[in-house]
């Protein structure tokens, strides 16, 4: 073990806890530009442009899978004593696997050169194509705006005119957030002082002919009037932004070089400084690289400017230097260095890979030289210690799930642990599964991209635990309900009963692939595995002790893994304390600064990316009274207590447990952006937000600990997906087979549940193979739209049931299908937030099968014990 690693060790030890408590509160004190530790660049040569001169500010863009670059200008050689050129050439580039050739595809309607253009895809609706804004011919301003579009079969480039730029623009930048196109500042003449601060939108979402699209004047950005900037989009944690960055401008005759960043949110139509550029990178090019960084390549600091008649030929060329900007800790760092620093030329994205063509690389000098730029990282060595406690976890697990196989004989063993699990056993399961490693990842990752807003859904979980306690259990606990849905049956009847348990059979189909899925592509930066060995590792696993230990190995596992969650989550949780800049006392300073502590948005609006607070509580309400009454995972654990009181016990077990929990996981988050804010270059641009803390595990953790704390990862998306295998299986078999007499002996229902858990398991793992996508922002965004399309529905049949005496079974079947209806169209339109949807679904299920209910009549079935009006009617049943 490392001396650094004894020392972090040692911090937890003694007492340097105590002595961050007083250590300064001023974070970042060292505000030189700090360099990327672990990423590198490759610079791929690839052929050259056919212009053997190169040219500097062309059009460049991607259409059909091939690399259009078009226009431009350049100087003849001598170029000391030639004057500027203007082209109109069209050049793209095919490829077909490795193997590139050029193409001359003809030439542009006039010759162009220092505009903006940006790639446009083609949606079904629309053609895409390399739409091109604006430029300069050397002696007017264009305020041309048109469409290239790259034709396969006819070999062609074919134009598209598009409503012509407001004003004459030049040196201005373009970028698509959306189906918008946003361009900024600019020039509207041949001189500097033209100058703008200028947003203009095209939505082209708005008509399907581009002649009947208009531009929207957008407001102003508040920083100084500029061209030569760069600009790019990338999400800040809360929605998509535009980010303009640098530039040039001229007042009364004196030439600036601006550093300052500009944030435009769309939702909000604001701006927002944020951190300076560690230089001046004007007529550089910038793009936005993962989930939240821009890179910025090349650009001139303006260090030599106005000397290029002096200099000549001795002059070095622009300053090579890139920069990444993280949009979530506002922070700058440096990447690699160039080989060449060419400016005044736009970095495009091809095939998931970023290219670099042509441009200026000294003044009157172009290159021909196309480059292929790869982000590599090192990988940290996970090591063998890590690796040991991994597997002997893993072992550990195994070895419950074989232990627990010898004591089940028969189903309500299987099922139901014979009714013998420990009060306090029952609550951790509860925990594990309420929780899993949407605790565990995605919480933090949202507080450390946003704030703790969410926090206070956790917090309503206390006050549904008393529905779950005086309401929801003693109708489970009287009927002895092994699946909670035979309530549906006795309350309507068996088809409202099969609905029911189908939809809670595919909603835990679909959360078992997305955990699994997601927390795959977030221990990818934690350990040697790939996502899809990760995905197989845990399914397998949890096939294996969760088919042969059944209901009691989930529930010892779950206990098992809560104490592992919350005590690696601790252990982190200090590190990252002690290691930010100021210790605890500035990371305390820093997420007050930053405004990480927010705990509400005061807005009404219930589709903001901001999320208001009022849709907070009444999502959180659905979405923990739907878990608490509906979903087989939790009302199973209400079954495997001896006693009435004892099952109570367990779910205020886990409703306390929810307190410190959040508190614990949402102040991770926090830490993770103050420790991110102190260390800006140890964050990979190309990991996910998910990964972040993750991240931290792998690289930051000592020896042994990082092992525990993959473990914990490890045994929370285990705990959902044994979870979800045993609940669904048990659902299955007690509201399919056992009523249809399909198998009526106690070896052959035993027998049946340990085949349908496998087969579960499987599909589960199999689907999760397929959701394996990096693209996906958030697993906690993911998770809570699952819950609310499936849960909703469900949740609202439950309510409806107990509720009311009037609801009937054709009340209840037309809520809930209506329900559904109505729940793909708040997803599919978006008109609402995510978080609201489970309480939308039960609203509308409640809503509709009351008034069909009404309309219909009372039902026919005996009530007794099975509404609040009638629950004391019925004695409980006594468990053997």
């Amino acid at each position: 073990m490392t001396r650094w690693h004894e020392r972090r060790l040692l911090c937890l030890a003694v007492a340097c806890w105590l002595a961050s408590m007083v250590g300064p509160a001023s974070i970042g004190a060292d505000d030189a530009i700090k360099r990327a530790s672990d990423v590198q660049m490759t610079w791929e040569p690839m052929p050259p442009l056919p212009n053997p001169l190169g040219v500097a500010g062309p059009f460049v863009g991607v259409d059909s899978d091939h690399l259009i670059i078009a226009g431009g200008a350049n100087f003849p050689t001598p170029v000391w004593e030639n004057q500027k050129r203007w082209h109109d050439r069209i050049h793209v580039l095919k490829r077909d696997g490795e193997q590139f050739d050029w193409l001359d595809a003809g030439t542009l309607p006039r010759s162009l050169a220092y505009g903006a253009a940006v790639s446009i895809p083609s949606d079904g609706q629309r053609t895409g194509g390399v739409l091109c804004l604006g430029g300069s011919d050397g002696r007017s301003v264009s305020n041309q705006v048109f469409l290239m579009h790259w034709n396969p079969e006819r070999q062609i480039v074919e134009f598209t005119d598009f409503p012509p730029f407001p004003t004459p623009c030049v040196h201005m930048t373009a970028n698509l957030l959306g189906d918008c196109v946003y361009v900024f500042g600019g020039q509207s003449a041949l001189e500097l002082s033209s100058a703008t601060n200028r947003l203009w939108k095209l939505d082209l979402s708005l008509a399907a002919d581009p002649a009947s699209l208009q531009w929207e004047a957008l407001p102003d950005c508040p920083g100084s009037v500029r061209a030569f900037h760069v600009a790019a989009n990338q999400h800040n944690g809360f929605e998509p932004c535009l980010y303009v960055i640098s530039g040039r401008s001229e007042a009364n005759g004196t030439t600036e070089f601006l550093r300052d960043t500009w944030e435009y949110c769309p939702s909000e139509a604001k701006w927002r400084q944020r951190a300076d550029a560690p230089a001046c990178v004007m007529a550089g090019t910038a793009i936005g690289y993962g989930q939240s960084h821009c890179l910025v390549l090349g650009g001139d600091d303006g260090s030599l400017f106005g000397r290029a008649d002096e200099l000549h030929d001795n002059h070095p060329g622009f300053p090579k230097r890139n920069f990444a900007y993280h949009t979530i800790t506002d922070r700058w760092v440096e990447l690699p260095a160039p080989p060449l620093n060419q400016v005044t030329t736009q970095v495009v994205r091809w095939k998931d890979e970023l290219w670099l063509p042509s441009g200026e690389i000294r003044p009157r000098v172009r290159t021909p030289a196309i480059y292929r730029i790869r982000l590599n990282e090192s990988d940290a060595a996970f090591g063998s210690w890590n690796t040991g406690v991994l597997v002997g976890y893993l072992v550990a697990v195994l070895g419950i799930g074989v232990y627990f196989s010898r004591k089940n004989k028969n189903t309500n063993d299987y099922f139901r642990g014979g009714s013998q699990i420990p009060w306090w056993a029952a609550g951790c399961s509860i925990f594990a599964t309420m929780l899993s490693s949407v605790t565990f990842t995605g919480i933090p990752s949202k507080a450390y991209a946003q704030d703790w807003t969410y926090a206070i859904g956790n917090f309503t979980i206390p006050l549904v635990a008393v529905v779950a306690v005086f309401v929801a259990m003693p109708f489970f606990r009287r009927i002895d309900a092994t699946s909670a849905y035979e309530y549906l049956e006795k309350r309507f009847s068996r088809p409202v009963r099969w609905f029911g348990s189908l939809s809670f059979s595919l909603f835990h189909l679909f959360r078992m692939a997305v955990v699994m899925s997601l927390t795959g592509l977030a221990l990818a930066v934690a350990t040697p595995l790939t996502p899809t060995q990760s995905v197989l590792l845990m399914g397998v696993l949890s096939i294996a002790y969760c088919t042969i230990g059944g209901i009691e190995a989930v529930i010892w596992t779950d206990t098992l893994q809560t104490a592992i969650l919350l005590g690696g989550a601790l252990v982190a949780l200090t590190l990252m304390l002690i290691e930010t800049d100021g210790g605890i006392a500035g990371s305390w300073q820093h997420a007050l600064n930053a405004d990480k502590l927010r705990w509400a948005n005061w807005h009404l609006r219930p589709d903001d990316a901001q999320i208001a607070l009022w849709v907070i509580v009444v999502g959180a309400i659905g979405q923990n009274l739907s878990s608490y009454t509906a979903d087989q995972a939790v009302v199973q654990r209400y079954m495997t207590t001896p006693t009435r009181e004892l099952a109570a016990r367990s779910i205020w077990t886990n409703a306390i447990l929810v307190i410190p929990a959040t508190l614990l996981f949402f102040g991770i988050g926090t830490a993770l952006h103050g420790y991110y804010h102190s260390h800006p270059e140890r964050i990979s641009p190309s990991i996910t937000t998910d990964q972040i803390f993750p991240l931290f595990i792998a690289k930051e953790m000592p020896v042994g600990l990082a092992g525990l704390i993959v473990a914990g990862v490890f045994a929370a998306a285990q705990s959902t997906v044994s979870t979800s295998m045993n609940s669904t299986a048990t659902a299955l078999v007690t509201d399919f087979v056992r009523p249809l007499d399909w198998c009526q002996s106690e070896h052959g229902l035993l027998r049946a549940a340990k085949v349908l858990t496998m087969v579960i398991g499987m599909a589960g793992t199999s689907l999760a193979l397929f959701f394996v996508d990096p693209d996906i922002r958030s697993l906690f965004d993911t998770f809570l739209v699952v819950l609310g399309l499936f849960m909703g529905v469900l949740g609202g049949l439950f309510v409806l049931g107990g509720v009311t005496e009037r609801a009937n079974s054709i009340g209840a079947m037309t809520g809930a299908v209506c329900g559904a209806v109505i729940m793909y169209t708040l997803w599919a339109t978006g008109i609402v937030h995510g978080f609201l949807y489970t309480t939308c679904g039960i609203v509308s299920c409640v809503a509709i099968g009351y008034l069909v209910s009404v309309w219909t009549g009372r039902p026919d079935c005996d009530l007794d014990g099975l509404t609040i009006h009638t629950i004391s009617a019925k004695p409980e049943h006594q468990s053997s």
